[in-house]
This record gives structure tokens, sequence and C-alpha cells, in this order.
């Protein structure tokens, strides 16, 4: 596996490519799915990890290219989970505001101190696509939910998501200590001493 050059990645998400390329340096070039369809394989799993493969394989498959797939999410203890694996369109197709304004919705009258959540993230990584030893490999970050939307920089429910540790949201990071601290970074590093790179 460590002579891997060249994957794709299993995402049109412009901020997922950034993070992970950055993460595994300049060693493997990293193509995005874009490139080869516009088609998303339905996300039928009932898990991070269970989506993560399925979108991997069907990124093997049109491309011809070993392929990463990332599914993450954030899972809130007061929800029970939610928005768990449907983060993402959480609020239907309006996008990180509109899925940030639902949360906020949801907690609003959860006390700070159940407040707790954390992002999850699921990598796969597929030779080809019927590949049967898949690399799978997942992070997890605590923090807890504000209630408000704080700083500019990351993506998706950052701007929420407090950092105790750092005294700040994940989107009052540099990108640099989020690639560092991350749920995908996380998950990543497993996935390096995995790959050996």
């Amino acid at each position: 596996m460590n002579t891997l050059k060249e994957l794709v990645l299993a995402s049109h998400n412009a901020g997922k490519l950034r993070e992970l390329q950055a993460m595994l340096g300049e060693h493997i070039r990293v193509r995005s799915i874009s490139e080869f369809s516009d088609h998303a394989p339905e996300e039928t799993g009932l898990s991070f990890i269970e989506n993560a493969l399925i979108k991997a394989r069907h990124a093997a498959q049109v491309s011809g290219l070993p392929a990463l797939a990332d599914d993450s999410g954030l899972a809130v203890d007061a929800l029970g989970g939610a928005p768990g694996i449907y983060s993402a369109r959480y609020a239907g197709d309006g996008g990180d505001a509109a899925n940030n304004a639902k949360l906020l919705e949801a907690l609003r009258d959860t006390p700070d101190a159940e407040r707790g959540a954390q992002f999850i993230c699921a990598l796969a990584l597929v030779q080809h696509a019927s590949d049967p030893v898949p690399l799978v490999c997942v992070g997890q970050w605590r923090g807890r939910i504000l209630r408000e939307v704080r700083g500019s920089n990351g993506f998706g429910y950052d701007p929420l998501f407090w950092l105790e540790q750092q005294q700040c949201a994940s989107a009052e990071l540099s990108p640099e200590q989020k690639n560092q601290l991350s749920h995908r970074a996380r998950a990543m590093a497993q996935l390096k001493q995995q790959l050996g790179v």
C-alpha cells in the first residue's frame, strides 16, 4: 500500500479535498471524483463506516483509481446522536447555514452542560471497487455546541463546535490547527500509519 501515488477522493466537497490533500502531503496526489463523475451513489448505510465504503467503492469503479472516501458528521448527545449520518442534509438542501440554524433550534432549551457532541470521521480506502480488504479508520473529536456561530474558518458545523481545551470554536482555528486536531486528522493519522506514509 505504501506505493500509493494517486487516489480519487469520493467527495465533491472542496473543503474536504483541501484538508485531506494537506494531511496526506505532496507524495500522494488527491483527485476529486468531480473529474470522473457528477453522480453520487445513494448512501444507504446506517453508519459512517458503511457509507464511506459505499462511496469509496463507487469512486474506484468510475475512476479506475484507488479511492478514499470520508463519511463524517456531528453526533449530539442530547439529540441521541443526531444529526449523525444525516449531518450534511440535516435541514434538507439548505446548506451549512440552514443545518446550523436547525441544530440551534433543536437545542434551544438544552442547558450548556448538556450540549456535548462529537465530530466523527470514517475514512475508507479501497485499491479497487471490489477490494475485499479495505482500510477503514475512525476518528472522533469531542466538544460542545454553542448557542451562536463563531469564527469564519472551516465549514459545516465548525462555527458551532466549541473546543474546551483551545477555548474557541472549530471555525476559529487556523486550517493548520484544525488539520492537527480534528476528527478527520485523527482518522487520517491512523490511515497514514497503516499506509506507511
